[in-house]
C-alpha cells in the first residue's frame, strides 16, 4: 500500500506540513486519521477577500478610538464642556 502524500498544510489545525512528514507537526494528523483535502473552515462561508485595516464590518471607514466610534467621542468632549460652563457660572 503506498502512503498518500501530505498535503502542503493540515485541513485539522492550518499548519505548514514539512514535505515528506509523516504526521502534522501541531496536532499529529496522519495518513491513518485522514490526510484531508477539504479544510475545517471550509463549510463556514467566510469571505474570500482579506478585511481592509480601517473597514468596520460593515464597509465604512470611520475611525474608532478605543473601539468607540468618534461621534459618541464627540458627543462626550460636548457635554463635558457644558457641564464645566455650568460649574464656572455657578461661581
Amino acid at each position: 500500500m503506498s502512503d498518500p502524500r501530505p498535503p502542503i498544510e493540515c485541513a485539522n489545525c492550518g499548519a505548514a506540513i514539512p514535505r515528506g512528514a509523516r504526521a502534522c507537526p501541531e496536532c499529529g494528523a496522519d495518513e491513518r486519521t485522514g490526510w484531508r483535502e477539504t479544510n475545517v473552515y471550509d463549510g463556514l462561508d467566510l469571505p474570500d477577500e482579506k478585511v481592509e485595516s480601517g473597514r468596520s464590518p460593515n464597509g465604512t471607514t470611520g475611525r474608532n478610538v478605543h473601539g468607540v466610534p468618534w461621534y459618541w467621542w464627540s458627543v462626550g468632549i460636548a457635554i463635558l464642556i457644558v457641564f464645566a460652563l455650568g460649574v464656572l457660572a455657578l461661581l
